[in-house]
């Protein structure tokens, strides 16, 4: 399926994703180690299990990159420019290893650029939820978007 075109969004429209993805230790050790972040809470099972929580916390920013992964194929892509920007990220409840997570995607706002008459932006709300239906992400981004060819 293709992304959809700056003309296409209509405000206050809800995307409910279908893809969804169990997290796995894997997804979570590989994502740690590329990234170069040593924090114990992800990648150290004994020193996790003497935490709150008991056992290694999914790193946050694969939650982040996951979430919105998930909206990609639905809504951008092929038609986005890049993304602007990234705003109010939270992470509610921690995801850990065999959750699997679903995303629901708001268009807040569209608007055409002022300066580039082939494209606008688009501002989304993304939240991920667990299979428990816990909401453990949510981040508002901006995204250029390109227009239908005239």
């Amino acid at each position: 399926m293709a992304g959809l075109y700056l003309e296409e969004f209509v405000v206050g429209h809800v995307f409910h994703h279908t893809l969804r993805k169990t997290v796995t230790e894997s997804d979570n050790m590989l994502f740690s180690v590329m990234t170069l972040n040593p924090q114990p809470l992800h990648i150290d099972f004994d020193f996790a299990a003497k935490t709150e929580w008991g056992k290694p916390l999914v790193n946050s920013l694969f939650t982040l990159g996951l979430m919105i992964g998930i909206s990609v194929n639905d809504i951008t892509v092929g038609t986005t420019v890049a993304n602007l920007g990234m705003k109010e990220t939270t992470f509610p409840h921690p995801v850990f290893h065999g959750d699997t997570i679903r995303v629901e995607t708001t268009v807040v706002s569209v608007r055409e650029s002022k300066s580039k008459p082939d494209r606008g932006i688009v501002e989304f709300e993304h939240r991920a939820y667990n299979q428990n239906d816990f909401l453990v992400a949510k981040c508002t981004r901006q995204a250029m978007m390109l227009k239908k060819a005239a």
